[in-house]
């Protein structure tokens, strides 16, 4: 590991860490973030590529008008023909972009447009160096830097593009120009050094975004957990319970809270000290997160001594059953706490509540009737489960 990574130990477990741990340098991630990383990449190039297009259209009509004015000859119908094809087919391309529904598209209409674009300007330079050999072809290398840097493909993504317009190109000048092979040898190269250096640049780009994405995944995945446990902190749960509470009315779905808190843990911090508390802190965390294993149940360190589980979609019966499944999985874990008025080793006491999305209410109502409970747990001995 670099040393540059070596903080990655200390927020480790998580797949983000690890992928910047091992690097990517061949631009590919493990197959989970590879997918979440191409769809985060055609979400925020979305209104870029919209851009990108409408501004090859406008460059391609230019050209066009250009083509006019400079053949004076017959072909000038025909380059004006490809150019009118083109112009079409990314208008229509164009509209699909604009229509949100069809995101999942935007890569292939992507190449689509790319490759229409450059395979479509090699045939009218071929075309217009039957006519003028002096007509410039540098265009073509326009196209293939639009293909690394403006329209957000990938980087193998562009290196096709560039390779197909290339050879387009040179079987447009040998078929229809009859174009000298000493002048076509260096016509070629020019384009091919040019995209060389376009795809250095186009890796170090995607290199650059690949980083980005996963060094912003990580901290908000720290922004929003428990560094000590791994659960969500309380921002995380104010934020996720406002999502599963517009969830749960619009399924007609009940929402429990239990609200736990490990008894007598400030005397077990004076015992036993800082370090043992930390480490029955991680222990209890981690039997908190098997009981919130379902996708929409969350695990919570609130702060301190004091932690939640949000569960959906279940009763105040079954609510209790976990609760009491969770009280007695932690004391079973015989972990001694001699400074304990209510047992030889550590306990937990833990409140309640359930609330169903038809009630008035939220987060507060739920989060009080959980403390109510929880208080009463703790007033009536602690080590037990009040709803």
């Amino acid at each position: 590991m670099s040393l540059s990574h070596a903080w990655l130990d200390d927020v480790r477990p998580s797949s983000y860490a690890d992928q910047l741990a091992l690097g990517f340098r061949w631009l590919r991630f493990s197959r989970p973030l590879e997918n979440e990383y191409r769809e985060a990449l055609r979400d925020d190039t979305y209104d870029l590529k919209r851009i990108a297009l409408s501004v090859g259209m406008l460059i391609w009509l230019a050209f066009a008008a250009f083509d006019f004015v400079l053949i004076q000859a017959p072909e000038v119908w025909w380059m004006l023909g490809i150019r009118l094809v083109v112009l079409l087919l990314l208008i229509i391309l164009s509209g699909l972009l604009l229509q949100r529904r069809h995101i999942h598209l935007l890569q292939p209409l992507s190449l689509v447009a790319i490759l229409a674009l450059g395979v479509g300007a090699s045939l009218v330079v071929g075309l217009a160096h039957r006519v003028d050999p002096g007509y410039p072809y540098e265009g073509l290398l326009l196209v293939c830097m639009a293909s690394y840097f403006l329209v957000g493909l990938r980087l193998s993504e562009a290196l096709v593009c560039s390779l197909l317009i290339l050879l387009t190109y040179i079987a447009a000048e040998l078929l229809m120009a009859d174009m000298p092979v000493p002048r076509l040898i260096n016509n070629s190269l020019f384009l091919l050094f040019g995209n060389l250096m376009g795809a250095v640049g186009c890796y170090l780009l995607e290199f650059k975004s690949r980083e980005h994405f996963l060094i912003s995944r990580l901290m908000r995945v720290l922004a929003d957990q428990d560094s000590l446990t791994g659960l969500h902190n309380r921002r995380s749960f104010n934020r996720q319970f406002e999502r599963l509470w517009r969830q749960a009315q619009r399924e007609r779905r009940s929402l429990a809270l239990l609200l736990c808190d490990i008894d007598h843990f400030k005397a077990y911090n004076d015992r036993y000290g800082h370090q043992a508390g930390d480490s029955v802190l991680q222990r209890v965390g981690s039997l908190l997160l098997d009981a919130a294993r379902r996708p929409l149940d969350m695990a919570v360190r609130l702060g301190g001594e004091e932690f939640a589980v949000l569960l959906y979609d279940i009763d105040v019966a079954q609510a209790r059953q976990h609760a009491e499944a969770l009280r007695q999985t932690l004391q079973t874990q015989a972990i001694e706490h001699a400074g304990s008025d209510t047992a030889a080793m550590l306990t937990m006491s833990i409140g309640v509540a359930c609330i169903r999305p038809e009630e008035s209410g939220a987060l507060a109502q739920l989060y009080e009737h959980a403390d109510r409970a929880l208080y009463e747990a703790k007033a009536f001995g602690r080590n037990q489960v009040v709803a």
